[in-house]
């Protein structure tokens, strides 16, 4: 490592469906945090861990926070958020050009005050004249002393470099925690569970209630096959079918998306079983909630 090391925790946070997860994605260039246009897809506190020659970035994605719809699992989701805010050496408010709203302004009032905030303008590609977002800037200027304002695309991994400067500029010399290879503290069990809900929600969009869960039920490794069984968890019975599709083409379809992007990860086969299971009421029960890891 070089001299003058710096290594520490950034947080991204902002309102569901920003770009949190793809800013993530893009920065440490795979794709480990799950992405979808449905609000709320990222449930988990996930460290993503970015080394360079100088820096250990430990990001933290975190869920968006939500407003509406505060059963027990919302609740816990919004606890993350804050929790993370007070432990963390760097936040990244994330928003949309010119599209500010009540939900960003919420957020906006959960920023500590003692910490180094930086306001990351995603999406910004899509502003045909930059000049309109000073109005934006200067507006959000006004409400939060911001260390500094990096307009960026994730999606198109445009000015992630400046982002990263801005956040070093913030971090504690120290030396790096962990190894330069890894790349986040979750173990491949979590990573798949993760993968299978991400295609879910893509490939069924709003046909699917928000509240389906993916439980692994087996996950052994035999010589350098990965044998995952997963269970997808909803909520009502009338839900089944939805998932599985006639004669279970759906369920395929997700089963064999969600090994596609195992095997990138994991970087070995994968055989993957799927099936579908309801347990009623799970996102408002506590001791569910808890069985499956929120």
């Amino acid at each position: 490592m070089t001299t003058n090391f710096r290594c520490g925790t950034v947080a991204i946070v902002g309102r569901p469906n920003v770009g949190k997860s793809t800013l993530l994605n893009h920065i440490l260039g795979l794709k480990l945090a799950i992405t979808s246009r449905k609000a709320q897809t990222t449930r988990h506190r996930l460290l993503g861990i970015h080394t360079t020659e100088d820096t250990q970035y430990l990001f933290v994605d975190t869920p968006g926070f939500q407003q509406k719809h505060l059963n027990a699992l919302n609740k816990s989701l919004n606890r993350t958020v804050t929790q993370v805010l007070t432990e963390v050496d760097v936040v990244l408010f994330v928003i949309e050009p010119m599209k500010l709203g009540e939900a960003d302004e919420r957020v906006l009032q959960l920023l500590p005050k003692d910490k180094p905030v930086i306001l990351v303008v995603n999406k910004a590609d899509l502003m045909g004249d930059k000049n309109n977002l000073l109005p934006l800037i200067q507006d959000f200027d006004l409400l939060h002393p911001f260390v500094s304002i990096v307009p960026v695309s994730a999606k198109k991994s445009l000015h992630l470099d400046d982002l990263l400067e801005a956040a070093r500029a913030h971090l504690p010399e120290q030396e790096a925690i962990y190894d330069e290879d890894e790349l986040t503290d979750k173990n491949e069990r979590f990573l798949a569970a993760e993968m299978i809900r991400e295609k879910i929600f893509r490939l069924l969009g709003d046909e699917i209630p928000y509240s389906i869960a993916v439980e692994i039920e087996q996950f052994e490794m035999d010589k350098k096959l990965r044998r995952i069984s997963a269970a997808i968890i909803v909520d009502k019975e009338s839900q089944k079918p939805m998932l599985i599709g006639k004669g279970g083409v759906k369920l395929k379809q997700i089963s064999t998306e969600a090994r596609q992007d195992m095997e990138k990860l994991f970087g070995g086969k994968v055989f993957l079983e799927t099936w579908v299971k309801v347990k009623g009421g799970w996102a408002d029960n506590a001791r569910a909630l808890k069985s499956l890891g929120y």
